[in-house]
């Protein structure tokens, strides 16, 4: 495959930027169903709003191939060797690159044939176009 077979910068941003809004979207409706109990603690607030961050990405890839924001962008994460969906160990660890390196790690993708991101580079992975 040519470099231009897979999906550049630009849509990456924009599938984190529909992942950031549907993130506290998620968050919204979680404080919501929090306000109908009375004495919440706060360290289960803490806990919810660290799961919906730290495990929607991983999940929605390992699950599905795609988070929300892939989707409508036309987009997908796959296994480099195989093409299948990467399983959850992976999906996490490439998150917590990706989250820990942030905008960082997009600067890679113009610079690797296959496009791929360090956080992809790690565990093996690519983001190809969903038809």
């Amino acid at each position: 495959m040519k470099k231009t077979d897979y999906p550049g910068v630009f849509l990456r941003v924009k599938a984190a930027i529909i992942d950031s809004i549907v993130i506290i979207l998620f968050m919204a409706v979680t404080t919501d169903l929090f306000s109908r109990f009375e004495n919440v603690p706060d360290y289960a607030k803490m806990i919810a709003f660290t799961l919906i961050f730290i495990l929607y990405d991983p999940l929605m890839v390992s699950l599905f191939g795609s988070t929300i924001g892939h989707r409508i962008s036309n987009i997908k994460v796959q296994r480099l060797e195989n093409g299948k969906r990467i399983n959850i160990g992976l999906a996490i660890v490439r998150f917590l690159i990706k989250a820990t390196l942030g905008w960082i790690s997009f600067f890679t993708v113009s610079t690797s044939e296959k496009r791929q991101a360090i956080h992809d580079s790690i565990v093996s992975s690519i983001v190809v176009y969903d038809d």
